[in-house]
């Protein structure tokens, strides 16, 4: 499985601006450059444990944890490699 692809689809599917060439790179932080809101950050935390069968605990729930694609991509190999 390629949790980067996974990631970046996810994002693009949800992105809260309507505009179909969005781009940004694994390090642009996407709530920072307002493509996403707080809604956004509640069905990514949900998207993240459904699709890798992880449980986000209490102290992974900071937003730099979920505020890259690499961020993601960091914590997300950390719980499955647990």
């Amino acid at each position: 499985m390629n949790y980067q692809n996974e990631i970046r689809n996810f994002i693009h599917q949800n992105l809260s601006i309507s505009e179909d060439n969005i781009e940004f790179s694994d390090d642009d932080n996407f709530f920072k450059l307002g493509f996403v809101n707080s809604l956004f950050a509640m069905k990514l935390v949900n998207f993240v444990e459904q699709k890798f069968g992880i449980e986000v605990e209490n102290e992974d729930m900071d937003l730099k944890n979920f505020s890259t694609v690499n961020n993601l991509l960091a914590l997300i190999h950390k719980k499955v490699n647990v």
